[in-house]
């Protein structure tokens, strides 16, 4: 799996290497830093274009982000977009969740769904948050969810 810097800079190491580096190196500047996680994705044509990522947050002080993008050619409804981007979300979630504990840093998982119901996302809204709560996580959605509507959204536009 490729991640990225949003400079464009591929991340040559494991992403779990480069998270640690990121928050030693985050620590030994004095910023607290929470993570959050998201993907979203858009259909162009037959190809839906998928981004996931990871969001450190300083505290008072901006943020950073590493990306991953992918691309596929299965025909999915709405739905399985959405429970798509949730799976890949919590993939890298549980891949980073035991070094973040280990730092003790604060993670969430965002999901790209809208609370409202005249949104068709929101179909997706109930399976997503029992999947992601279930696994443990902290659950945020739309608007509150920053990650994969803000961040991840501008790489896949």
């Amino acid at each position: 799996m490729t991640w990225k810097k949003f400079s464009g800079e591929v991340i040559n190491s494991s992403i779990l290497e480069e998270v640690e580096k990121a928050i030693e190196r985050e620590y030994e500047a004095g910023n607290k830093l929470k993570v959050c996680i998201g993907t979203d994705s858009q259909v162009k044509g037959n190809t839906a274009d998928f981004a996931t990522v990871i969001v450190f947050l300083r505290e008072q002080k901006g943020g950073f982000m590493f990306i991953h993008q992918e691309r596929s050619t299965q025909k999915m409804s709405i739905k399985e977009r959405m429970l798509t981007e949730v799976q890949k979300s919590i993939e890298t979630a549980y891949t980073l969740c035991d070094l973040l504990d280990l730092y003790d840093v604060d993670l969430e998982v965002h999901a790209d769904i809208n609370t409202n119901p005249q949104f068709k996302s929101n179909a997706a809204l109930h399976e997503a948050m029992g999947y992601i709560l279930s696994m443990g996580f902290v659950f945020k959605a739309k608007p509150e969810a920053f990650a994969s509507s803000a961040c991840a959204n501008k790489m896949v536009q």
